[in-house]
């Protein structure tokens, strides 16, 4: 919803500003579309020729982002918390219980209780491979820890990689409205004979291809890069709470304690709080017994 109002103020200012100004968008409309054909033609086929298919799809499918905002809310940051502490706690108990969990993660009846998490399969690989390397009795925990920071880094780098596309994209389009606009001024220098009146209409149409360029990369696709950067940078919190309650766990403390670790871990805007939390493992608690 912001990123739709955000793009709606953008036209108004811009174009409402010019009109009031005294300027008329007759100009602007007429060569609108002969300029997006260049500008926006090339931009699109350079953007296929620096990126692979998959790459192609992957910014595509992360567009919707900038409208959607990150995925995870308060109650998923709860519900991860509430599931690391039940295979925690089967970890803990029964080793042997843990194995049908996450080796079979898609059948469990413990990720079945939270089906979003379950549906996330970077997620559902993440503790499961954790918890089974953990299960390996390793003699450094930090050992674990150091695999799962360069996951993670592994990780987020290819997750920016729609947002460093389109800023790619962004970076380029003044440069592509520049080459617009020096085809306008060579038609009109074509067209020298004719009366002034004609030849200023025709270099306004040149220099649409220069605003169009600058306009598209500060005003859209550029602010699409941040947002979709930053939308991924707030999803990421949530597999780091996954590697601080995992790592906590290591160092064998207690299931609460790895809890909590990873609650006070969580950016305040979708932490849980400490009472909701406890509700909910309490919850759990009673069902268990």
């Amino acid at each position: 919803m912001i990123g739709a109002i955000g793009i709606l103020v953008i036209f108004i200012m811009v174009f409402g500003g010019y009109m009031l100004a005294g300027g008329k968008l007759g100009i602007i409309l007429k060569s609108l579309p002969f300029e997006m054909i260049m500008i926006g033609g090339a931009a699109v086929g350079a953007f296929l020729l620096s990126n692979d298919t998959a790459s192609i799809k992957g910014t595509l499918r992360d567009l919707g982002k900038v409208f959607k905002g990150p995925r995870w809310q308060t109650s998923d940051y709860r519900d991860l918390l509430c599931l690391l502490f039940e295979l925690i706690r089967i970890a803990k108990s029964n080793p042997v219980a843990l194995e049908e969990h996450i080796e079979q993660p898609e059948s469990s009846s413990v990720f079945g209780r939270y089906p979003r998490i379950q549906a996330d399969h970077d997620a559902v690989d993440l503790i499961c491979d954790t918890l089974r390397a953990a299960s390996m009795n390793y003699d450094d925990p930090h050992q674990v820890e150091e695999v799962l920071d360069k996951r993670m880094e592994t990780q987020m780098h290819h997750a920016l990689h729609s947002s460093h596309a389109l800023q790619t994209v962004a970076d380029g389009l003044p440069a592509l409205g520049i080459v617009a606009a020096v085809l306008g001024v060579i038609k009109t220098m074509g067209s020298i004979d004719q009366p002034p009146e004609i030849l200023g209409k025709m270099i306004g149409g040149a220099l649409v291809g220069t605003f169009l360029g600058v306009f598209l990369a500060y005003g859209l696709v550029g602010p699409f890069a941040v947002r979709v950067k930053s939308v991924v940078e707030a999803d990421a919190h949530f597999y780091q709470l996954i590697r601080e309650v995992l790592v906590a766990n290591l160092h064998n403390h207690p299931a609460n304690i790895c809890i909590e670790v990873g609650r006070q871990n969580t950016p305040h805007d979708v932490r849980p709080s400490f009472g909701d939390l406890e509700e909910a493992l309490r919850a759990l608690k009673k069902e268990a017994a």
